[in-house]
């Protein structure tokens, strides 16, 4: 592991990318040894379940116990967080400037196009 301890956060957001990535529930050990086993399955497993907590991930209720799925797709999720951000600013027009402006061209393009329906 580079760059020192990772927070939660972290955690949860590389966790989330290993569930992602897979098209199959994934159980704890098996999220860890995507990883690179450097995390020890107690965190691994502590980190599963504050995202299942948060409903981010659900538990595989057909297939094997103890296993893991996205409670959305990846594209969802980050709509989702989108929207959150811009529900609790109070300058929504200055987010959505600052997101703007970062885009690229064809980013831009895309959008213009997305919102002219």
């Amino acid at each position: 592991m580079t760059g020192g301890r990772r927070g939660a956060g972290q955690l949860e957001a590389e966790i989330l990318r290993v569930l992602h990535a897979t098209d199959r529930p994934l159980t704890p050990s098996e999220v860890q040894a995507r990883i690179g086993g450097e995390l020890a399955y107690n965190t691994v497993h502590t980190i599963l379940k504050r995202l299942w907590d948060k409903e981010l991930v659900i538990r595989d209720a057909e297939g094997r116990r103890g296993a893991y799925l996205p409670a959305k797709d990846a594209t969802e999720r980050a709509a989702q967080v989108m929207h959150e951000v811009l529900l609790r600013e109070s300058d929504r027009a200055a987010v959505l400037q600052r997101f703007v402006t970062g885009l690229g061209p064809d980013d831009e393009e895309m959008l213009r196009r997305l919102l002219a329906g």
